[in-house]
């Protein structure tokens, strides 16, 4: 019945390719609809036979691109996909459903790789259906082509958010572990096999790692998942009550993937790799969750993250909740056995800075407010049925080609800055976490152009013989080894925290500046644009996630300069992850604290004191009311050490403390971090 679906709708499509009974301007628009779709049957045929795989690199790769070539950089000023030309073309009435329409087909891609016949015939009917509404005599109506994609969001739900959930915890779904298990990885036509884009970074991550002798791949990998395990050992979660683990990355890196498969089926665990969303139903704004691979054009992304406006209303958050929460409930036994993400992330592309468009789709005041209520019931259900005290993850991070001519040499130093002996920090980080555990509060200064002025107060500690309030962190979740951290007192933390350049979340951001009083974000401004209102949307959008406050949610202090003296000998800072540049100086997150939903599972350092700053005054309400107590966002913004003046610990009876002055390490057995410095010309 599916695939006597799908002939119809491709055949009533490709009729449409050379009809012209719609008005001006729509034609045009449809056609181009009918011949992508045209491609896509084209390309399941030579799927389905096996021919598409029989061709030579260079012709499969020319394949590849034509599928994306509409939305890149060179094309998007052209293309429907793009809002602005959509709106242009087609009028500001229907420019923006129809743009909308045009990027929610392109999830077919995916679709068709993955030889998902009914996802393709929900998505051709779709079009179909509101073809059909520019083809009335009478006109279009465009409320009831609103009415059409509302009804595909909500009657679909329980197909592709279902799905989601299930792709997530249930390792049935191998599409993408048979690749990277199965493959001939030295054969890179393997990488076209997943239907994402593949750009010169992907191709030659692949070529480079083939490069690399087994040991050091396997010590990659080893890296990554001894992470992994160490993460539930110090925290005192029990890993074999676990039979899952969630792998998320970026194409090019199977050969050490497949290492890490089978490290992880040695600790009991299977895996689940799922793409990115690709439907306005699955994705979450721009962000990538999962494996993917290059991004054709980050403005294309950015320039569809509020697609869900044309729906989304209380009805609609409640019916896509009732779908996962439905879901995990039928799943619920594999979903006790998850045991988190693990990831390895990719770093080294141009920084990328949105140009604002008013002709992007944008949510109204109350949808945000569905939105934020919708992410936060969303986290309680799933740690209803994935619980937060029981689970953990890891994340390590690698360069990509497009980081420049040194891409190998970079590449190698960070393998050694990724596996840095983590005895050596733990010693020096408990010098630093005994001078702050006597503190009130640590006062950061910033130099050399950062006016950062904030003041941090520290918990107070009963039993100093016991307790700590900062944890040691040696690299287990988070690699590379380098900082020690806290759940700061929000009240009486106050003040200004600037940096002139950050990269967070795929987004740069210039000159950043947030203004905290009692440990809530109270302003907030950057120089990204020129009229201040952009530079504010920009911010609340994207590193406030649309919430009116966030609080302080974690300080730390980075301790590895030996990466933030590779950053700066290549001149990549501003190109570094926040996984590695959050280790390159103080740090500053925004959002939940790093202890968000298990907070009463008893964490100690190497030294046996246990753990006590986990909570805040926001995050203790989840004793009384769990939706007041998380935001479903923690953003890292780092200063790095050239920008600081001093960082110095207050006691309460008003001794001050040095710890860094001018950007060098001053408390008395500290000064070894300072030796990559020494020659560094910083």
């Amino acid at each position: 019945m599916i695939e006597e679906r799908y002939e119809l709708a491709v055949e009533r499509i490709k009729e449409m390719k050379n009809e012209e009974t719609t008005a001006a301007p729509f034609t045009d628009y449809f056609h181009k609809m009918a011949e992508f779709v045209q491609m896509i049957d084209e390309t399941r045929k030579e799927i389905l036979n096996k021919t598409y795989w029989e061709k030579d690199l260079d012709v499969i790769a020319k394949e590849n691109r034509k599928l994306y070539e509409d939305i890149l950089p060179e094309a998007y000023e052209t293309s429907y996909a793009n809002p602005a030309y959509a709106v242009k073309v087609l009028g500001e009435e229907y420019g923006q459903i129809l743009s909308f329409l045009y990027t929610e087909l392109r999830g077919c891609i995916a679709y068709v790789f993955e030889q998902k016949t009914e996802y393709l015939d929900i998505l051709f009917e779709l079009l179909i259906e509101i073809y059909n509404q520019f083809e009335e005599e009478k006109g279009t109506d465009v409320h009831r082509i609103k009415d059409i994609i509302y009804w595909y969001a909500s009657d679909y739900c329980d197909v592709f958010v279902a799905d989601r959930v299930r792709d997530q915890i249930d390792p049935a779904e191998s599409f993408a572990l048979d690749i990277i298990m199965n493959s001939s990885l030295d054969d890179l036509r393997y990488l076209y096999r997943f239907g994402e884009y593949i750009s010169e970074n992907e191709l030659q991550t692949a070529r480079h790692l083939l490069k690399l002798p087994e040991d050091v791949i396997q010590k990659m990998a080893d890296v990554y998942t001894e992470g992994y395990r160490i993460g539930f050992v110090n925290t005192g979660k029990d890993l074999s009550k676990k039979e899952v683990v969630e792998i998320r990355y970026v194409l090019g890196f199977e050969r050490v993937i497949r290492k890490a498969v089978e490290n992880f089926a040695r600790m009991g665990l299977k895996p689940v790799i799922y793409r990115s969303g690709v439907s306005v139903l699955t994705k979450r704004e721009h962000l990538k969750t999962g494996y993917f691979g290059g991004i054709a054009n980050k403005q294309y992304d950015y320039d569809h993250r509020n697609d869900q406006a044309l729906f989304l209303d209380k009805k609609f958050v409640e019916r896509k909740l009732e779908v996962i929460q439905t879901t995990y409930e039928h799943y619920k036994n594999q979903a006790g056995k998850y045991a988190g993400p693990a990831c390895v992330d990719m770093f080294g592309e141009e920084p990328f800075s949105p140009k604002q468009k008013e002709e992007v789709i944008k949510l109204t005041k109350k949808q945000e407010e569905l939105q934020v209520q919708f992410y936060s019931r969303q986290s309680q259900i799933t740690n209803q049925y994935i619980r937060g005290d029981e689970r953990s993850f890891t994340i390590i991070a690698y360069p990509v080609p497009e980081i420049g001519d040194r891409y190998e040499e970079i590449f190698d130093e960070i393998i050694r800055i990724n596996t840095l002996d983590a005895k050596t920090y733990e010693k020096v980080q408990q010098i630093l976490i005994d001078a702050l555990d006597k503190g009130e509060y640590v006062h950061i200064l910033g130099g050399n152009g950062n006016h950062t002025d904030l003041k941090v107060r520290i918990r107070e500690l009963k039993e100093p013989e016991k307790e700590t309030a900062f944890e040691n962190c040696v690299a287990d979740v988070n690699i590379p080894v380098g900082e020690v951290f806290t759940s700061p007192v929000l009240e009486g933390t106050n003040g200004v925290l600037h940096v002139s350049k950050v990269y967070l979340h795929e987004l740069q951001y210039r000159d950043l500046e947030i203004t905290f009083a009692n440990g809530m974000v109270a302003d907030y401004n950057c120089g990204n644009f020129e009229r201040e209102l952009e530079n504010k949307e920009y911010v609340r959008d994207n590193i406030l996630h649309k919430h009116a406050t966030l609080p302080l949610g974690e300080f730390a202090i980075g301790t590895n300069t030996t990466a933030y003296v590779a950053a700066k000998r290549y001149g990549i800072e501003e190109k570094m992850p926040i996984l590695i540049a959050e280790k390159m100086g103080p740090h500053f997150a925004v959002g939940d604290t790093c202890y968000s939903w298990s907070e009463d599972v008893r964490v100690y350092n190497p030294n046996g004191k246990e753990i006590v700053a986990k909570d805040n005054s926001v995050s203790i309400l989840r004793k009384e009311d769990v939706s007041k107590a998380y935001y479903q966002c923690h953003t890292d913004i780092t200063i790095p050490y050239e920008e600081l003046k001093k960082i110095a610990v207050v006691t309460r009876s008003g001794e001050e403390i040095d710890l860094l002055l001018e950007g060098r390490f001053v408390l008395p057995g500290t000064e070894i971090l300072n030796e990559p410095l020494k020659n560094a010309d910083i």
